[in-house]
């Protein structure tokens, strides 16, 4: 090398030159990392190298010249960052000098170059002269995929570190890197290439009069064509392909004069897959075209998606049509005009008009709907084209809707004005300038009350919907219209005959009442309350169950309209009050109505979590009622009420915890904490001072108290403090912790002990670590063990037991794996083993009541991959080593814990614990049987290669259980009968005609539901191996 004349010599040592040696003469490439890491090391310098390669370098023979090179280069590769500017300048021109070497050469002259095009060090000009050098030296195209992704890698680094040098080029450095790229067909080297050429575009490098042979270079490819080869290693897949040359070709408006014929062109071809791409490019062109570039395309491009619109059998094709017509008018409404210019848009939409707008007045013809889809995607567009096609479609769709009479007429001619009057109010939220729909107001007001007076229901929910949208537009509904809209929408809320109607009625009100709340108040809310009175005397005769029904939608009616604070404050009192009557009446009251106005009031108390002012009057406005009421049933009466005891049976108590926890869960720190010194007080001290009508016949003391009404109203304290706010502080916790301790192994009552429990997990759980919780935690363990021995409480104890445990285990607490061993040890127990085992389903559930997110609890994001991890291992040792009698218990506590796990987390221990499912399938047990077959459905699905294993015994046992006495484990075995479909088809060849024989049976069985899991399965088995299945 002459330039190495320059620089200091230095005698390569005996070590390097046998490294050398060997990589070069002989063929050995081990060496090349070892000279590399020397050099990196201290121990050689490049020079060095370079000394040591002086006889490869220089040998006649190409083979060794190109070894010694290749050496040099991948120790460069590796150590580019040592070089010093001046050892640069000198191998650049050592590498630029050996382009014009022989071919065999090239490459490794090339990985040289891509070494020192990432050297830091590079001066300036040493870019271009590389570039030119390949660009003038090379034949890219001739060289071997790898080698030409090198020279890509070397444009891709200049281009990176020395912009403005190769922007000194101007368009001679894009007319190389067109030459470089001409011809490629390797889909690796065409990602780079594309990207490329996108930053040419992107980074304002000068294309100069080369734009038309840019876009030739790239456009050849499009539509890309490419399939994958099986098992490639690279994971290039045909989308990475097209988005990488969509974003070249949408790059620039310059190449509009080029792609647009090209796009037409495959948009009016034969082939699915040109069709989507071309609309998608055309998408993503518009958002960088002017009108300028798709002025005298607009026709054919117009031509073009209308055919496609009208005449596809794809919907996907109809979908991006619609989006390019989108794109194209979006485009066009952009533009700014001279004022001597023509407005393409409004002639661009003139056109669309003109060819859909006759096919809106025959409603029953087959290009109605396309034409409504290619009017509306235009009109989404922007607020002047809306505008424009909404003042020219609507008054003739109003004319056709009073034009056609027959109901399904109508319906279609009224759907396809609630799509133009939504795109009106989406563009009316951003421009509050004169709307078109202000001089139709009147006409569609008497339109939408016509189609909700029709009696045929889906001309109704087009009404109801339609209204929706009309009363969302400002200034479109009078009082008089709001008056009759309310009205109907309270007659629709009360149809007997379809339940479809009334709900979406009931949906309506819900949005309308928060636009108008006072009409809703007027007209609205005094009907309802009526209907409340009338359904209080008829609850008490029982003699009109439509009357009932009623009643109920009553309720439904008053929460759904509860979306406004003021109208809040009208509903929450009349529900209340309601409740109170209920509970102060002499008739035969059932659960059902009591809990039906719980769970209206917790609708509401949704509705108001929303806003912290609702949130706070529903608060305190209702939890001190129904603490009243609840206190008051609790308490000994002379005359026994038969309403009274309803409040305190169990299914009431737990509405009414719904709505006590909904009410408190989003309640401010401030709020709750002023709650919370009232409501505490009232279980530890009986003060009931904060209570509305508090005058009580005795004292009320649920901890004290022997009698069990009072007991149970735990539950509502359970509600309200595991609702609360982590930071909120509870006052007297202390006493309060020991008395729900104390009160949750009282075996008299077992919904009190439990809720007790509950309460007292619930606090554990949101408990900050320290000594006080380690105190509590030690009574519990106290109090568990003792309960556990020999006694009436040993069920009590047990459910303490499982609750604590699942309070530790969600927040990770490290006694949560003493007390899961704990439960283990009691699978094994006579009396409480099956509950033990009942007990894992509850670990690994998300409860509803207490311990949620949504009450504040402290639930770790993967608690359920933990347990199965620590405690799997250990049910399935205690399975193998217990006695057969107890064998069950284990197989039930695993099947609830793996049908609750996530199936990734499953999968890779699946062929350990398959042989344990498919016993737990023999299991008598038909909760057993329901839990696995609902944890071996989707691992048909997900792995089927590991499930096919067990084919022959999977079949039989589901077959089997399809006679089961149980329905819901019927259903379930069918349904694995219809998932064993997927596992591969010559593994289940040889069972098709056996399965396909006793599958005739279940189709015979009593239930529909059965029937229905059983036709479906059986007709998968019949489809079994034939063409196309």
């Amino acid at each position: 090398m002459a330039a190495a004349a320059d620089m200091e010599a230095v005698v390569p040592t005996g070590a390097l030159w046998g490294l050398v040696h060997d990589f070069v003469m002989g063929q050995q490439d081990g060496p090349a990392d070892q000279v590399a890491a020397d050099v990196k090391s201290g121990s050689y310098t490049v020079l060095q190298v370079v000394e040591a390669l002086g006889s490869s370098l220089e040998n006649p023979e190409p083979r060794t010249r190109a070894r010694g090179i290749q050496l040099l280069s991948q120790v460069l590769l590796q150590c580019h960052s040592l070089l010093l500017e001046k050892e640069v300048v000198h191998l650049i021109l050592f590498y630029e000098n050996r382009l014009k070497d022989h071919h065999l050469v090239i490459p490794s002259v090339l990985l040289g170059l891509r070494a020192l095009s990432l050297c830091v060090a590079l001066p300036p000009g040493l870019a271009v002269s590389v570039l030119k050098a390949i660009f003038q030296e090379v034949h890219v195209q001739s060289l071997p995929q790898m080698d030409r992704h090198t020279v890509y890698s070397i444009i891709t680094n200049f281009m990176r570190t020395r912009e403005e040098e190769l922007k000194g080029l101007g368009a001679d450095f894009t007319f190389g890197f067109i030459q470089v790229m001409d011809g490629e067909k390797d889909p690796r080297n065409l990602l780079v290439a594309f990207r490329i050429v996108h930053d040419l575009i992107s980074r304002d490098y000068s294309l100069g009069p080369f734009v038309e042979e840019l876009f030739e270079v790239t456009s050849c490819y499009f539509p890309v064509d490419f399939t994958p080869p099986p098992n490639d290693p690279y994971g290039i897949q045909r989308e990475d392909l097209i988005l990488s040359l969509r974003a070249v070709l949408a790059s620039t408006p310059r190449f509009a004069e080029f792609l647009l014929p090209l796009l037409i062109e495959k948009v009016d071809s034969e082939i699915l897959s040109a069709k989507l791409d071309s609309l998608q490019t055309l998408n993503a062109c518009c958002a960088v075209y002017g009108q300028k570039e798709l002025k005298d395309f607009l026709p054919s491009l117009w031509a073009s998606i209308r055919r496609e619109v009208f005449q596809t059998a794809s919907e996907r094709v109809e979908a991006e049509g619609l989006a390019a017509l989108h794109s194209l008018t979006a485009c066009l409404s952009r533009s700014v005009l001279r004022a001597d210019a023509e407005d393409l848009l409004d002639i661009f939409l003139s056109n669309i008009l003109q060819d859909c707008r006759h096919h809106l007045c025959e409603p029953d013809m087959k290009l109605v709907w396309p034409s409504a889809k290619l009017l509306q995607a235009a009109a989404g567009a922007s607020a002047r084209a809306c505008d424009h096609i909404t003042s020219n479609v609507l008054p003739l769709l109003l004319e056709q809707f009073h034009k056609h009479s027959q109901s399904n007429q109508r319906r279609t001619i009224l759907e396809m004005i609630l799509g133009f009057l939504k795109l009106q109010q989406k563009w009316s939220s951003e421009d509050n300038g004169e709307r078109p729909l202000s001089g139709f107001k009147d006409q569609l007001c008497s339109l939408v009350f016509t189609a909700l007076t029709d009696p045929n229901t889906q001309l109704q929910l087009v009404g109801i919907r339609t209204l929706t949208v009309v009363g969302a537009q400002p200034d479109l509904l009078s009082s008089g219209d709001l008056e009759l809209a309310v009205g109907h929408l309270y007659r629709l809320s009360f149809l007997e005959e379809d339940s479809q109607s009334w709900v979406a009625a009931l949906e309506a009100s819900g949005t309308l009442a928060t636009l108008y709340p006072v009409a809703f108040n007027s007209h609205l809310v005094p009907k309802l309350a009526e209907e409340l009175c009338v359904g209080e005397s008829d609850l008490a005769r029982r003699d009109v169950p439509t009357k009932c029904s009623q009643h109920l939608r009553s309720l439904q009616a008053l929460s759904a309209v509860s979306t406004h604070p003021s109208i809040v404050k009208e509903t929450l009192p009349l529900l209340l009050q309601h409740l109170s009557q209920i509970n102060k009446g002499n008739g035969v009251a059932g659960p059902s109505e009591v809990i039906a106005v719980c769970q209206s009031l917790q609708r509401v108390a949704e509705k108001c979590q929303l806003d912290p002012e609702s949130c706070w009057y529903f608060h305190q406005t209702a939890i001190p009622r129904l603490l009243a009421l609840a206190v008051q049933a609790s308490m000994p009466e002379k005359e026994s009420s038969v309403m009274r005891k309803v409040l305190l049976e169990d299914e009431v108590l737990d509405s009414m915890v719904s709505v006590i926890g909904t009410a408190t869960t989003h309640l401010s720190p401030d709020l709750a904490a002023w709650s919370v010194a009232r409501i505490v007080p009232l279980f530890l001290d009986g003060n009931v001072s904060f209570l509305p009508e508090n005058s009580f016949p005795c004292r009320f003391q649920p901890f004290q108290d022997g009698s069990s009404g009072q007991r149970r109203l735990v539950a509502l304290l359970m509600a309200f403090v595991c609702s609360l706010p982590r930071d909120v502080e509870i006052p007297q916790l202390d006493q309060l912790m020991r008395e729900l301790l104390e009160l949750s192994c009282c075996h008299s009552c077992p919904f009190s002990s439990t809720a007790a429990a509950k309460c007292f997990a619930g606090l554990l759980n949101k408990h900050p670590a320290g000594q006080q919780l380690d105190e509590f935690l030690q009574l519990a363990v106290d109090r568990v063990e003792a309960g556990l021995g020999s006694g009436p409480c040993r069920r009590q104890a047990f459910t303490l037991l499982l609750w604590v445990t699942k309070a530790l285990v969600l927040r990770y607490h490290p006694l949560s794996s003493c007390l899961t061993d704990r439960l283990m040890g009691l699978l094994s127990d006579p009396e409480l083993g099956a509950m033990v085992a009942d007990g894992f389903s509850l670990l690994m559930s998300d409860c509803t009541d207490v311990l949620t997110r949504a009450g504040h609890a402290e639930v770790r994001i993967m608690f359920r991959q933990r347990f199965f991890t620590d405690n799997v291992p250990a049910l399935v040792q205690g399975f193998h080593a217990a006695p057969q009698d107890v064998k069950p218990n284990y197989l039930k506590g695993l099947s609830h814990v793996l049908n609750r796990l996530p199936k990734p987390v499953l999968l890779p221990e699946l062929p350990m614990l398959l042989s344990l499912l498919l016993e737990a399938l023999s299991c008598p047990d038909c909760v057993v049987q329901l839990s696995t077959l609902s944890c071996l459905q989707p691992l048909l699905l997900e792995a089927p290669q590991v499930m096919s294993l067990h084919v022959d015994t999977l079949i039989t046992k589901f077959l089997n259980l399809s006679s089961s006495p149980s329905m819901a484990v019927r259903i379930a075995a069918l349904q694995c009968m219809h998932a064993l479909t997927h596992l591969p088809t010559p593994v289940l060849l040889p069972y098709k005609p056996q399965v396909i024989r006793a599958l005739a049976k279940p189709l015979d069985d009593k239930k529909r539901l059965v029937r229905k899991e059983a036709v479906s399965a059986r007709g998968e088995w019949f489809l079994l191996g034939s063409p196309g299945s």
